[in-house]
């Protein structure tokens, strides 16, 4: 089967890395694939797809992204392109924005096998968003999926776990849990810390608002006065950095806070194995990568009772939720981690067991499962 991937950009995200996990997938199940990339990307991430067995087709040469009604064209004229000499008998379109834009020309261009993936929840959606997406998966695609349950109900009001039993009838919606990467697979153990030395707070993140990274320093600042050897790692880069290291220098704690920046994938392992807790403070959170990432490590992971984020880290068992947008409940939560070593190793024992229900051969699986019955039911 001829399978075009579509994504908006090629970097170094959750829904970069979980889409290469898909064409893997593809890949070794025997499928043909092309891998279309609108608009940014990372030259590091394009040969990874390659190497991955998948042909890259790049948009735009230079990663830029036209304004306006140029856009709509600009995808016409490269969508239609790559159509007409792929010819493929299926598109899984990933991510939503501007999902609906190259749903639309796909169809337009009688593909009649179109899928949608959502690496988000409902929560970022207006209203004509959310109605948008309903109209799209009862409409447009044979298949719509969710990374957890948690948001396909926030799309759709219902859920249900994708398994082999699973019959495709007229409208489908579903989920299927996101992938632990191959690199962090093998590094499942749970650690025993060394309470001697200082505690490691770390994220592992774009700097961004909707990632809570403006909260992440002052809640480190009250956890730094109760454990003032607390260090603070932060890996990842965005708009926020230099907010981040006002706050840092403001609060007293520049001294504390080690900044990474982006850092490769294959290395990400290691920053993990560095630190003690990890915090996922995201306003809005489809099903997050990192807290998977980081429970593989033995890491606790302390996060927002958002999205798709109690569904992953369930709260008091592998990991703790604090509410959202609350920096003095995140200090919390991680103090009462450093108060109580005991319940840091029961956590951390949990959360790496926990992470066997994300493993890769089962995505894969599940994946190539859903294609099979595509050709069947074509």
């Amino acid at each position: 089967m001829r399978v075009m991937v579509c994504i908006p950009c090629l970097l170094t995200g959750g829904t970069e890395v979980q889409t290469l996990n898909l064409v893997q997938a593809l890949v070794e199940g025997g499928h043909e694939v092309v891998t279309v990339c609108y608009f940014e990307y990372s030259p590091v991430m394009v040969e990874r797809f390659r190497l991955a067995g998948s042909r890259v087709e790049l948009l735009s040469a230079d990663g830029s992204r036209p304004g306006g009604w140029r856009m709509v064209r600009f995808l016409y004229e490269g969508v239609r392109r790559v159509v007409r000499r792929e010819k493929p008998d299926v598109a899984h379109v990933q991510y939503m924005a501007p999902g609906a834009i190259p749903i639309v020309l796909l169809r337009l261009m009688r593909v009649k096998c179109v899928i949608a993936t959502a690496h988000t929840a409902g929560d970022i959606y207006s209203r004509p968003g959310l109605r948008l997406v309903r109209f799209i998966e009862r409409h447009w695609v044979k298949v719509f999926t969710c990374i957890t349950e948690a948001a396909e109900r926030s799309f759709f009001g219902s859920s249900r776990l994708y398994d082999e039993s699973f019959k495709l009838g007229r409208h489908n919606h579903f989920t299927i849990y996101n992938a632990l990467p191959r690199q962090f697979a093998a590094r499942r153990q749970a650690v025993a810390r060394d309470f001697s030395r200082p505690p490691v707070v770390g994220v592992v993140s774009r700097l961004e608002r909707i990632k809570g990274m403006d909260m992440v320093v002052p809640a480190f600042a009250l956890v730094h006065e109760s454990y003032p050897g607390a260090r603070l790692v932060v890996v990842g880069d965005g708009s926020l950095r230099g907010e981040m290291q006002r706050q840092a220098a403001e609060l007293g704690v520049a001294g504390c806070v080690e900044w990474a920046g982006r850092q490769p994938q294959d290395v990400l392992p290691g920053w993990y194995g560095r630190m003690d807790v990890v915090l996922m403070p995201s306003r809005s959170e489809g099903f997050g990568l990192t807290a998977i990432e980081a429970m593989a490590c033995g890491c606790v992971v302390v996060a927002s009772r958002t999205g798709g984020l109690p569904e992953v880290v369930r709260d008091g068992e592998v990991g703790l939720l604090h509410e959202p947008g609350s920096v003095d409940d995140i200090a919390r939560k991680v103090c009462l981690l450093l108060d109580d070593r005991s319940l840091m190793h029961r956590l951390s024992v949990n959360a790496v067991q926990e992470v066997s229900r994300y493993s890769l051969d089962r995505y894969a699986q599940l994946f190539r499962n859903l294609y099979d019955k595509l050709i069947i039911k074509d």
